[in-house]
């Protein structure tokens, strides 16, 4: 499929762009800076979603605006700035750079793009680049395995709400969850093994940290406590090692998914296992809850257990295995179209 300019057109029409094929890659969002005043824009509109927060507006707002918004900013800004780079936020980074991996592997009438669900730059903004850039179907990707209303379903909203103000609206297609896919289960195999043989000890165990989410989620229905529960046992069975599961990211005084990634820390260092390694497989980019809650505060609290070796391994990211796998995915959703 050739990019043109329709022709034929009426005397002083203005020229449109057709042909072309879009793929955005989407992940959660970030702030602009690791400051109070953008974190608390970016939290604004992150805890705004309903999706996020299923809790009545006549409740939930009053307490966002009154509370949360005048006493969490701070306390994130501090947590950004310790993984803040110079390129900015490490989510915003790998997930640019995974878009710039992936440009140029579909040829030339494919425009490879990314997006933030909250935060720059925004799905509505990268859609309309995409549409005035001649995409006539454009291929979305929520970079999340495991499907979650609050993650996947979010990014869907989105997506149609930003097509939704278009008059002239392009085929929308969206990349479904892969928790259990046998190249994503390949990849994490790959990821994991690397990160644990190029440890100097041997951990005693070994634990698969999720996001978190209410646990009032599961009993509604969503899927994600079981897409978590199934990546672990696929990876466990691939690289013949058990996985200890947790749930990290707690927030609010619902109850959530258990058992508590910190709690677990230092749960396994009071039982004696004194050196561990963890990793994220719900994560396809290093980001806040992993770069600082994992790898800084996670070790702290199993240091302070008793713990004696820590050790984080990275997500995906933008490495070889990595982009490998997201080609492959989008390769398969893009069949037909290229």
């Amino acid at each position: 499929m050739n990019m043109q300019i329709l022709d034929h057109l009426p005397e002083g029409h203005p020229p449109v762009k057709t042909g072309k094929i879009g793929l955005l890659l989407v992940n959660l969002g970030t702030p602009d800076a690791p400051d109070k005043k953008a974190v608390k824009r970016y939290l604004k509109e992150f805890l705004s979603d309903k999706r996020v927060v299923e809790i009545p507006d006549i409740v939930w707002q009053p307490i966002l605006r009154g509370i949360i918004l005048n006493t969490r900013p701070k306390k994130s800004a501090h947590a950004y700035g310790l993984v803040w780079t110079d390129e900015g936020s490490p989510l915003a980074v790998y997930t640019r750079r995974q878009a710039e991996a992936l440009a140029g592997n579909y040829g030339d009438d494919v425009h490879v793009d990314w997006a933030m669900r909250y935060g720059n730059p925004s799905i509505t903004s990268r859609l309309q680049a995409m549409k005035d850039a001649g995409c006539e179907r454009i291929l979305v990707a929520p970079l999340y395995p495991q499907y979650s209303g609050a993650t996947t379903a979010s990014v869907h909203d989105a997506v149609f709400d930003a097509i939704k103000a278009m008059r002239w609206q392009p085929a929308i297609r969206m990349l479904p969850p892969y928790h259990d896919d046998p190249d994503y289960i390949a990849a994490l195999k790959s990821s994991v093994e690397t990160g644990l043989a190029a440890l100097d000890f041997e951990p005693d165990a070994v634990i698969a940290s999720f996001h978190g989410m209410p646990k009032r989620t599961l009993e509604l229905g969503d899927p994600y406590h079981c897409h978590c529960q199934k990546t672990a046992r696929l990876l466990s069975e691939a690289i013949g090692q058990d996985l200890t599961i947790a749930f990290q990211s707690r927030f609010g005084p619902a109850k959530w998914l258990e058992p508590a990634t910190d709690m677990m820390l230092e749960k396994l260092a009071q039982e004696g296992k004194k050196k561990v390694a963890i990793f994220a497989p719900g994560f396809s980019s290093d980001c806040l809850e992993t770069c600082e809650e994992l790898a800084i505060r996670g070790k702290e609290d199993f240091e302070e257990a008793g713990g004696e070796r820590f050790a984080y391994i990275p997500c995906l990211n933008d490495s070889d295995v990595g982009i490998k796998l997201l080609d492959t995915l989008v390769r398969r959703e893009l069949a037909g179209w290229i």
